[in-house]
């Protein structure tokens, strides 16, 4: 569904139709790849210099590109655009750039990049989203694949010594997690502050605190999901926890109890945080303005939260020891 259609979370395109309907994610993708070997039209290669990763560090999808970039070191290689906080109905904007422009790209709207690959482009401008310098034209926006691809596709391209994100015989078990954390945490937290109904919304803040839960007991006695390192599952539990409270909890009504008040995950998210690559990524401000000012339908005055309290996140976390 396209951006100047129905209200939606024009982070990620999901819609919430209407009044009586939950909330329901549009998780259709432009499904092209960049890969070491392409095999067909759909798949670009693998190329230093050649793309520009386009994000916005308000958003929790493409903050994961964010940090796998930077813990990859793929720097270099691949050049970022950042778009700011907010948006209109109709594209992410290059409004933190000089004349709103992107230096790179020289365009002051990402929809322009999507335009020049698929005229009239029908669904949500979304990030993050990668763009082939040269030609100026949208590569993909399937942010899960992004990821991946830059542990697994880019490998020449890692700093030395860069982590190994998906562990090939960790896959199996860590596609499971991945894919639970995606629909009851990630697209969870959604799902409680777009629900169109009181039942759609009791059910979803149910199966939200239900997966929180599992993951406080999980880490218990883990330091990170899958074990003593850090992995893309981390990465994409660390962007929506580090969102909870300043958000989540209030503007998305999560709020069974503050991340704080959870204390496993509490010292786990903190753990991460003060870990290079996550917290020097996480830019609140411009987190809170995304979500307070964009979503007029849930805070129609557009104000934005002076709170919560930031200095905690640096505070001793004590997780080492379970390493």
């Amino acid at each position: 569904m396209g951006m100047n259609s129905q209200p939606q979370e024009h982070s990620k395109g999901g819609v919430y139709s209407s009044k009586g309907k939950e909330f329901t994610r549009d998780t259709n993708y432009i499904e092209d790849r960049i890969v070491r070997d392409p095999s067909d039209e759909r798949e670009h290669p693998v190329e230093a210099g050649r793309y520009r990763l386009v994000v916005a560090r308000a958003c929790p999808w493409a903050h994961r590109s964010i940090i796998v970039r930077e813990l990859l070191g793929l720097g270099d290689a691949i050049s970022m655009g950042v778009c700011g906080p907010t948006h209109d109905a109709d594209s992410w904007t290059f409004d933190l750039d000089p004349g709103g422009v992107d230096p790179v790209l020289g365009i002051p709207r990402l929809k322009d990049a999507y335009e020049k690959r698929f005229p009239g482009y029908p669904r949500g401008i979304t990030v993050p989203a990668i763009v082939e310098v040269s030609t100026g034209k949208v590569i993909t926006n399937n942010f899960p694949q992004i990821t991946l691809d830059f542990s697994t596709e880019w490998k020449e391209f890692h700093r030395e010594g860069a982590p190994d994100l998906y562990p090939e015989e960790l896959r199996e078990e860590m596609d499971k997690v991945m894919k639970r954390i995606f629909t009851e945490v990630n697209n969870g937290v959604y799902r409680c502050g777009f629900a169109g109904t009181q039942e759609a919304y009791d059910s979803a803040y149910d199966r939200l605190f239900t997966a929180l839960d599992w993951l406080e007991e999980r880490l218990a006695d883990r330091r990170y999901l899958m074990g003593n390192s850090i992995t893309e599952a981390d990465i994409r539990l660390f962007t929506t926890l580090v969102r909870f409270d300043a958000v989540y909890h209030g503007h998305f009504k999560c709020n069974r109890n503050k991340l704080t008040e959870m204390p496993v995950l509490w010292a786990y998210v903190r753990d991460l945080f003060q870990t290079p690559g996550f917290g020097n990524t996480v830019d609140f401000e411009q987190i809170k303005q995304h979500y307070y000012i964009v979503h007029t339908d849930l805070n129609p005055l557009q104000i934005v939260p002076k709170g919560p309290d930031e200095s905690g996140w640096n505070t001793e976390h004590g997780r080492e020891s379970l390493s």
